[in-house]
């Protein structure tokens, strides 16, 4: 009988949850029109698309009319960042320097076309340094912030509201990516006072290949993909009705669930963390910040993260080293190096990210096994 392999990678991505399978199948069969057409098999896409667009505004506290569908979240992210600064003679962007790669490199690709682009610098909890946000909004004009709410690797979670009322006071625009944190932490449009912020279905038990960019009205976002009217504009193409009814389904599951869901995670992620402190040579990164509840990142001493997290899987647990967009360079977590830790401790990082459905025994099972390589040799390749 072979064994039950353990999924500790929901950062990366999360399973489909059977109800929301169950809802896209029915769409696949049922809701075959084309959303654009007048006709009834259209009009019965578009009510299901409408649906999903209440539901998904629903969990993050927007409007219905503020969503925005698209691709994910790296193109929601780029829909931002690079939507924002169309219509507009170049200035600067601001980006948290531990954030996701997609808002780095969108951020990176508007030097090309004269934008000024400077990172935000975090302390080694991973926060962001607010003396020296003022001191750069301070510099001259700029036209965005972007900063992550809950970062994919630490998990550490930002006080957007306050960088929003930072970035407002000097006239500029705040985009918060909130991939991460739905689903596990209240998101809300509102209460952060942000204009735009980005959030992804396969994140929250959804199908992936669908995300969503919610866009207060006051914002002028040049759109990047062009064609016809759907998406007010913004974003052309006929609309993914299957996915779009996933994920709002996912939405809805993950907001009635949310508070079940975070404790439950909490305490698993808790019970990883305290397994984690009887072993020799580890450290926990950010644990003095507030953080997501199912996100943990630790690095084992002498260890490289990518040896290591394959000696894991070899023994059927399933892990990470950091970011599964940046993973196979060979390079240490971005993340980390912006945190101020140091080369060889960073590329040991392994992230554990637990999700809805892991259990306590699986735990005990990861650091059981765990631990017998922690007994072992340093693995080859460390620095």
């Amino acid at each position: 009988m072979t064994k039950r392999r353990v999924y500790l990678d929901h950062s990366a991505t999360t399973p489909v949850d059977p109800r929301v399978a169950s809802a896209m199948a029915r769409a696949v069969v049922e809701t075959f029109g084309n959303a654009s057409s007048v006709h009834g098999f259209g009009q019965q896409a578009r009510a299901a698309i409408d649906r999903a667009r209440r539901e998904v505004a629903a969990l993050i506290g927007a409007k219905q009319n503020e969503i925005v569908f698209t691709s994910g979240g790296t193109e929601a992210n780029n829909l931002a960042l690079k939507g924002v600064t169309g219509y507009h003679p170049p200035s600067r962007v601001l980006y948290g320097v531990t954030d996701h790669p997609c808002v780095m490199e969108a951020s990176e690709a508007l030097k090309a076309v004269g934008w000024g682009v400077e990172p935000i610098a975090v302390d080694r909890d991973g926060i962001v340094r607010f003396e020296a946000l003022a001191a750069q909004l301070e510099r001259g004009p700029v036209r965005l912030v972007s900063v992550m709410r809950a970062n994919n690797e630490t998990g550490v979670i930002q006080d957007v509201k306050r960088i929003a009322t930072m970035a407002h006071a000097a006239d500029a625009l705040m985009h918060v990516d909130a991939v991460q944190a739905a689903g596990k932490i209240p998101v809300d449009f509102v209460a952060w006072d942000c204009d735009l912020l980005s959030i992804s279905s396969h994140k929250i038990n959804g199908p992936k290949g669908i995300g969503a960019l919610a866009v207060k009205s006051h914002v002028e976002l040049a759109p990047q993909l062009h064609g016809g009217p759907q998406e007010r504009g913004m974003r052309g193409g006929t609309e993914n009705v299957p996915a779009i009814v996933g994920f709002g389904t996912a939405a809805e599951i993950a907001m009635h669930e949310l508070a079940q869901r975070a404790a439950h995670m909490r305490a698993l992620r808790d019970r990883v963390e305290a397994g984690l402190r009887g072993l020799p040579g580890i450290e926990v990164f950010a644990q003095k910040s507030e953080r997501v509840p199912n996100t943990v990142q630790f690095a084992l001493h002498g260890y490289d993260g990518e040896a290591l997290l394959m000696q894991l899987d070899r023994k059927g647990f399933a892990v990470s080293s950091g970011s599964a967009c940046a993973s196979g360079k060979g390079e240490p977590s971005h993340v980390l190096i912006g945190m101020g830790i140091d080369r060889d401790t960073a590329k040991g990082a392994i992230r554990v990210s637990l999700g809805k459905d892991n259990t306590e025994p699986e735990v005990d099972q990861f650091l059981a096994a765990l631990g017998s390589l922690a007994q072992q040799p340093a693995m080859a390749g460390a620095e």
